[in-house]
């Protein structure tokens, strides 16, 4: 029997919102302040998963410029009827306070790798807003209310309000139709029908290491809910030595021949310290309802499996991806993305040097606004990444290189720049949950080189940098660094992504000096 291997989305891929279409699944997953927003992937077996889609790729749809560190897009929702794919998602502007500032959105396509609409603005009275479809053709919008009256329960329930198609905006009552169970934190609706009952699966208990998936129903749209005599359906809460940890934020999807399955988050920690490097992944259970019509794990329990039966389908594997960009076409890899602000002709080019990905240089790696930086989630515990690069910096305000980051107080830089005695040179600067240190007693000139390759290797916890004239012969450049600080549980403003590595360049002169990057290669070691 064919087997799926938890999880299916390696690397920061959080709040799994799974559809079908036909013959074709799709998975939509949080991106928060990286840029374009939304992550769509492609499969026809539940097994092979293909990223083919970044949907809010428009300042216009999404405008993330001084978006705080894990803020941005929160839990997309993707549903799809009569020919329109449906893409809801909050923008979250403040979620620092006693006060969330969340705005919903959404975003309507014919085709999934299509252009997708202009925003349609919903309402921002709470997060993890999810469209639900009734047969009746009524469209109804379900998301947390967010409460910040003293004494009270900060999520405040799921409430739902009817969308109109023809108005384009949230019409008539809106009504609170579930408080949550006891494990509390409730969000992450989601709305189905089946059996003459109205279903509402929700993610409680937080989304640490108390992060459940929840279910109820009722016989009517608006209530009241029946709470699942069995919940938690879906957590790890009780076991916090499980290679699954966080699990919850459930989706599910039925296949065409009648199989059930859910989609939920989990992370899987660094076994030495518990730290999550990857992020919130995407795992996928295979699913029963039972004889009194609830649903369960078809494993039994409520523990997600490491591995489970694959549906009755074709298998269909995709091509695997190229371990090296040589950045020899127009247009981004689809698996890079940049923080924040889409860069424009102005700050990166493919073209001005055929052959090689050009940034010119913008403001520091502690900026929320315009960096001139591009990179791709780290999705292995143990991986290289390199590159090489041209660069002749004027001044130690410039500088270009390789970067592990996970966000604005958090990451590794191995770069080039230029100081007064030594002349261009090779150093690196580490941010520690915004505790900054260079490292190295004295940078290394490389004076007359017109070329370096520069190379990380990450294996669990341990990073170490190294730099070559020629990309054959390396040396060791600097101490192992802690990797494990690139995480969510290390990590003091940003708490819900995920390690990325990628290149960039910083010119904070303002004059936008240009390095010229001549590939880009990820290969992961496990």
């Amino acid at each position: 029997m064919k087997r799926i291997k938890n999880p299916i989305l390696r690397g920061f891929n959080p709040d799994p919102s799974v559809l079908r279409v036909g013959d074709d699944y799709y998975i939509a997953t949080s991106t928060f302040e990286w840029f374009p927003g939304v992550q769509i992937y492609h499969s026809k077996d539940l097994v092979h998963w293909k990223l083919v889609a970044r949907p809010l790729n428009r300042v216009s749809q999404l405008d993330l410029k001084g978006c705080m560190n894990s803020g941005g897009v929160w839990a997309p929702c993707l549903s799809y009827d009569r020919g329109i794919f449906y893409l809801v998602y909050t923008d979250v502007k403040n979620k620092g306070t006693i006060f969330k500032d969340t705005h919903n959105y959404l975003v309507t396509a014919t085709e999934i790798t299509g252009e997708w609409s202009e925003p349609i603005y919903l309402n921002s009275s709470g997060f993890d807003p999810s469209l639900f479809h009734d047969d009746d053709g009524r469209k109804w919008l379900v998301n947390v209310l967010c409460e910040f009256r003293k004494g009270r329960n900060r999520f405040g329930g799921i409430i739902i309000q009817e969308y109109s198609p023809e108005r384009k905006e949230l019409v008539g009552p809106i009504i609170n139709i579930f408080k949550g169970t006891e494990l509390g934190k409730t969000e992450g609706p989601h709305l189905y029908k089946r059996h003459g009952y109205y279903y509402l699966l929700t993610a409680e208990g937080g989304t640490g290491l108390g992060h459940a998936v929840t279910m109820a129903r009722s016989k009517q749209l608006f209530g009241p809910y029946e709470v699942d005599p069995q919940n938690p359906i879906l957590t790890t809460r009780n076991d916090p030595t499980y290679p699954l940890q966080k699990a919850g934020h459930g989706d599910i999807v039925q296949t065409q021949n009648g199989e059930w399955y859910m989609v939920h988050l989990s992370s899987r920690p660094i076994p030495a310290n518990g730290r999550s490097v990857l992020g919130r992944e995407t795992c996928i259970q295979k699913m029963a309802w039972t004889e009194d019509l609830w649903l369960r794990l078809a494993s039994g329990g409520n523990k997600p499996e490491l591995e489970v039966p694959a549906p009755d389908l074709p298998e269909h594997p995709w091509e695997p991806e190229p371990v090296r960009d040589d950045f020899d076409s127009p247009v981004l890899n689809i698996n890079f993305q940049t923080l924040r602000v889409p860069l424009e002709e102005d700050t990166l080019s493919l073209t001005e040097r055929p052959g090689y990905l050009r940034l010119k240089g913008r403001e520091s790696l502690g900026s929320k606004f315009v960096q001139s930086l591009v990179a791709r989630r780290q999705q292995a515990f143990c991986y290289t990444a390199s590159t090489c690069l041209e660069f002749e910096p004027e001044s130690f305000q410039q500088l270009a290189g390789l970067v592990c980051l996970y966000d604005t107080q958090n990451f590794y830089y191995l770069y080039i720049s230029r100081d007064e005695s030594l002349g261009k040179c090779l150093a690196i600067l580490s941010c520690v949950n915004n505790c900054f240190d260079q490292p190295l007693s004295q940078g290394v000139s490389i004076e007359g080189w017109t070329r370096c390759h520069l190379r990380v290797d990450v294996d669990y916890n341990r990073l170490q940098f190294f730099y070559s004239r020629d990309g054959n012969e390396w040396v060791k450049i600097g101490p192992v660094f802690d990797a494990s600080t690139l995480s969510d549980e290390f990590c003091n403003e940003g708490q819900y992504t995920g390690a990325f590595v990628g290149l960039c360049c910083q010119d904070l002169s303002g004059r936008r000096k240009a390095a010229d990057f001549d590939y880009f290669e990820y290969r992961k070691r496990n």
